[in-house]
């Protein structure tokens, strides 16, 4: 990916590492190390999920002292949540309409039991 090219949201949490990152840190504000001591995967690898959370203001960077520490912006979280919302009422709908079709499938095949049971 060119350096330029801005990163999103959507981007962020499309990797179930970062995706990780998120929910520890969204907990507490943790620095670096305590972060990779969670992940059997390398110290620079965390440090690149971390830059790309970074890049996409999805986690804040502190420097206390010597110690570098990460914070959720979960202000930066709102456009993933409100895309996912407009489809939420979309599949319970479709959902529901699935229920009710089963609901008819087992009415149906339960009516036809009983038929056959009376002949």
């Amino acid at each position: 990916m060119p350096e330029t090219a801005r990163r999103d949201v959507f981007q962020a949490i499309a990797d179930p590492t970062r995706r990780q990152i998120i929910e520890l840190v969204a907990r507490k504000a943790m620095n670096l190390n305590a972060i990779a001591e969670k992940f059997s995967i390398s110290r620079p690898a965390i440090s690149q999920h971390i830059k790309i959370l970074e890049e996409c203001g999805i986690i804040e960077i502190e420097t206390i002292g010597r110690e570098r520490y990460c914070k959720v912006q979960t202000q930066s979280l709102v456009p993933a949540f409100l895309w996912l919302e407009q489809y939420q009422q979309q599949w319970e709908e479709r959902l529901e309409s699935f229920g009710k079709y089963v609901q008819k499938l087992q009415s149906k095949h339960k009516k036809q039991k009983n038929e056959q049971h009376k002949q």
